[in-house]
């Protein structure tokens, strides 16, 4: 016969109220937890970088920032921060050619974030037309972006060519009526 024992209790100490850190903003996600593989489970196949992926055929140049890895070469994980200057040069003409880019996680159908998803809805409820680049699908562009806009998270607004703000900044915006303005005033130009 298989007798189970019990898992020791765990005591938790009491935090009293007045040390607790301030709320955080109700946009702001608790950090997760990584659920990183282990180091046999990765393939060349599982490190390479799609590039292909849904991006506009207008802008084929994002489309390129980043090779796949070679398969000659040995197994290797490349990241390409910065800013380098022909995506800051396609960053500009995608920025400029349009006057509202929204770039995002997934797509303005199928949204893979929250925030995203918040600022997608909020700029279909306004009725304008915006654009999205989905910065999943490319890593160069995700990172190159984080230093074009001096801003380190997604989703991204940019209006009449210049950077509005994330998230939180367009839901401020809309909630007070600015958002609305700026639009309107952007969609007569």
């Amino acid at each position: 016969m298989l007798v189970q024992k019990e898992a020791p209790q765990v005591k938790r100490k009491q935090i009293p109220s007045s040390q607790h850190s301030p709320p955080m903003a109700s946009a702001t996600a608790p950090p997760r937890p990584l659920h990183l593989r282990s180091p046999s489970s990765l393939s060349r196949s599982s490190l390479a970088i799609s590039t292909r992926a849904v991006l506009p055929r207008s802008f084929p140049s994002l489309r390129t920032c980043v090779a796949p890895l070679s398969r000659r070469r040995p197994l290797s994980v490349r990241c390409n921060s910065g800013l380098s200057p022909e995506l800051k040069s396609t960053l500009d003409k995608v920025v400029t050619s349009n006057k509202v880019v929204l770039f995002m996680k997934g797509t303005k159908d199928f949204p893979q974030c929250g925030f995203s998803h918040t600022v997608v809805q909020i700029l279909k409820s306004l009725n304008v037309p915006f654009e999205t680049l989905d910065v999943l699908s490319n890593e160069a562009l995700r990172q190159g972006l984080k230093e074009y806009s001096s801003w380190p998270t997604f989703p991204q607004l940019y209006i009449d060519g210049e950077f509005f703000g994330g998230c939180d900044i367009t839901v401020d915006a809309y909630k007070s009526g600015e958002l609305q303005e700026l639009l309107e005033k952007t969609m007569l130009s």
